[in-house]
């Protein structure tokens, strides 16, 4: 295949989304990618402990005419653009979202943002949410529900991604705290512990570990 669209972390090659013969194939695709990765809010900013970054490209099999190609880093410079393949070189390189998800420790399952307003937010009556510690605490009347993330600055970030997307719906049916007190964390963990939640779930911070080379 003449072009390849390429998934990068870090700067490094992660997989092969795609192949094609035309150029013109490829960037139809590659533009289809880019305007859908727009409907991500909660993107993945951590991985195996360490922050992490995407970025999707078209790759071209090189050919005497090779022009080289720049883009800006995050001070402004211009920065070339290399690629550890003889074969290859990229064409176009943006930046791209993978959606991060949540541990839904109710259902035993994980779910992105998007899942989460449905199912839980969404033509629901008043909603308080609140993070403890890693985890997001959502009380509807009578019933609760528990979810995890990585860690508390990612709980914390959720929030915040999750207040901006009921504010650009309109959505004020839900009541968020971001920082709970000792005596708010007090009730929590009563409540939790109450409905059947392992004290060792509740106390933990973190469920990240960075992986052994």
């Amino acid at each position: 295949m003449n072009y390849l669209v390429v998934l990068f972390k870090n700067k490094e090659r992660k997989k092969i989304i795609n192949k094609f013969l035309t150029l013109e194939k490829a960037k139809q695709f590659y533009d289809k990618k880019i305007t859908e990765n727009d409907k991500i809010y909660f993107d993945k900013k951590i991985e195996n402990a360490t922050p992490c970054n995407f970025e999707l490209c078209i790759l071209e099999k090189k050919n005497d005419n090779f022009d080289l190609l720049y883009v800006r880093d995050d001070l402004g410079r211009q920065v070339k653009v290399t690629l550890d393949d003889p074969i290859y070189k990229i064409i176009k390189i943006s930046n791209y979202k993978i959606e991060e998800k949540l541990y839904d420790i109710t259902d035993n399952k994980k779910i992105t943002l998007s899942q989460f307003y449905k199912k839980y937010i969404l033509k629901k009556g008043i909603i308080l949410i609140s993070r403890l510690n890693n985890k997001i605490v959502l009380q509807e009347e009578e019933k609760i529900f528990l979810f995890s993330l990585k860690d508390e600055n990612e709980s914390f970030r959720f929030l915040n991604v999750l207040s901006e997307l009921m504010i650009n719906n309109s959505i004020k049916n839900c009541i968020i705290v971001s920082e709970t007190s000792k005596q708010q964390k007090k009730y929590l963990y009563s409540l939790l512990e109450n409905a059947g939640i392992d004290k060792k779930i509740l106390y933990r911070n973190s469920t990240t570990f960075k992986h052994r080379k």
